[in-house]
């Protein structure tokens, strides 16, 4: 099958810049078996073909990335003309409330802690219409609002999100599917969107364009949370019962820190005795099995896989290419701007770690990802800007992001690198935001 992230990239087969993308070949290799796992799966279960083009198509168009919904909306069409019809109109629709917004990006959303209330950044919410609901069976509606949730608003996630879709006719494993596909897409796309901008960036030097971190006071013209939604939510959550998992006793960081954060998860994962072979296999290391979240990912065995593979390529080989410290620093800027302190406090410590820069990191979660950076380090500011830009939604990253990490000295083999891992997390966060969310582990 065609390289689906070389051909959303315009790379075309033979093409000698398919080189630069085989700078990490198992990782871009792994990409595409995830692009078949949960695209075009032999076995759909509830989630049919239809609904995963459609819902590529939707989250597609939310991104800002043309080429991307064109080739979904392509074989949606195949599928069925009417639903692909409808997708374009709830697109419009999505769109429009974005273009009201002014110059304010996602993503959006509001901090359940109080201590970060001043980054909480107002945007739109979308609720399916009457008229697209009546074209759409109920499981896909839902199906696309959690998308446009999870695109634009990850650290919206609440508990009430997986009663919503238990609500409209979705089980656990397909649940894990769809969490999986969004957020796939959101790496998939990215990827894509920093390749287009090596292959084309000009060897002339170019000052990166500054990315703009949204505030609270940014200006969006919608509340920062959907009152509508959250009032369906408590109420799904009170029908679906024991299936969604809630703790009122869950002590939940205040900030984002170095280490320190355990994660607990909103729906069951696999019982660790109940793993099938095939479960196990797509664990790769063993010892995965005694956490809840890859128990919960394994729900999706084929997708577990592949993901797992994609990432140990892009963070742990490390015969050449971009430093340890500098792709955990962009795992951790990717994972501050979306707001997911749970992945930030692993990769902040990673990062720390391998550079001995413990306080400079730390300066970086407590300030956030500011425009102009200014690390001091011309490497480490390049990164913070790049894999910023990356993770803005729309993606912000472009051909000057480029120049500027050549010029502070990086190849173009370091800058996939940087790519790979700024758009690795925009998958990662997602999962980690959507599934269930982060505890203070008890000190010993």
């Amino acid at each position: 099958m065609t390289d689906i992230i070389n051909t959303l990239a315009g790379i075309a087969a033979q093409d000698p810049r398919d080189e630069l993308s085989n700078h990490r070949a198992k990782a871009k290799d792994n990409a595409q078996l995830s692009f078949e796992a949960l695209l075009e799966p032999e076995e759909t279960g509830e989630f049919s073909h239809r609904d995963r083009y459609a819902v590529a198509a939707f989250a597609a168009g939310l991104l800002g990335a043309p080429a991307a919904e064109e080739f979904y909306r392509d074989l949606l069409r195949d599928e069925d003309e009417v639903a692909s019809w409808a997708i374009a109109e709830l697109l419009d629709e999505a769109l429009l409330e974005l273009g009201s917004s002014s110059d304010v990006r996602g993503p959006y959303g509001t901090f359940e802690s109080a201590a970060l209330a001043p980054e909480n950044v107002p945007g739109p919410w979308l609720t399916v219409g009457e008229k697209t609901g009546e074209v759409l069976a109920p499981l896909l509606v839902a199906g696309l609002e959690f998308t446009h949730l999870l695109v634009l608003h990850p650290r919206d996630s609440r508990p009430e999100h997986m009663a919503l879709l238990f609500d409209a006719g979705w089980d656990e494993d397909s649940i894990v599917t769809l969490a999986q596909l969004v957020s796939f897409l959101n790496f998939q796309i990215r990827i894509s969107t920093g390749l287009t901008a090596l292959v084309h960036a000009p060897a002339a030097a170019g000052a990166p364009v500054s990315h703009h971190v949204p505030s609270e006071d940014a200006g969006g013209t919608t509340s920062a949370r959907d009152s509508s939604a959250s009032s369906k939510g408590s109420q799904a959550l009170a029908r679906v019962g024991e299936r969604v998992r809630t703790y009122p006793e869950l002590e939940r960081p205040e900030l984002f820190q170095q280490s320190g954060l355990g994660w607990v998860p909103w729906i069951a994962p696999v019982a660790e005795a109940e793993l099938s072979d095939a479960q196990r296999e797509a664990l790769i290391e063993a010892g995965r099995a005694n956490n809840p979240y890859f128990r919960l990912l394994a729900r999706d065995p084929a997708a577990l896989r592949a993901r797992t593979l994609t990432d140990l390529d892009i963070f742990f080989n490390t015969t050449d290419g971009l430093g340890r410290a500098e792709r955990e620093l962009a795992a951790t800027v990717a994972s501050r701007l979306n707001g997911c302190l749970f992945c930030a406090s692993i990769h902040s410590d990673r990062a720390a770690e391998e550079s001995g820069r413990r306080d400079l990191v730390q300066a970086l979660l407590d300030t956030g990802i500011e425009a102009p950076s200014s690390l001091g380090d011309p490497v480490w500011d390049a990164v913070v800007d790049a894999s910023a830009a990356l993770t803005l939604t729309p993606q912000a990253f472009g051909s000057a992001h480029v120049n500027a990490l050549r010029e502070a000295g990086l190849a173009d083999g370091d800058i996939i690198d940087v790519l790979g891992c700024a758009a690795f997390f925009n998958w990662a966060n997602r999962l980690m935001l959507s599934l269930g969310e982060p505890e203070v582990l008890a000190r010993r």
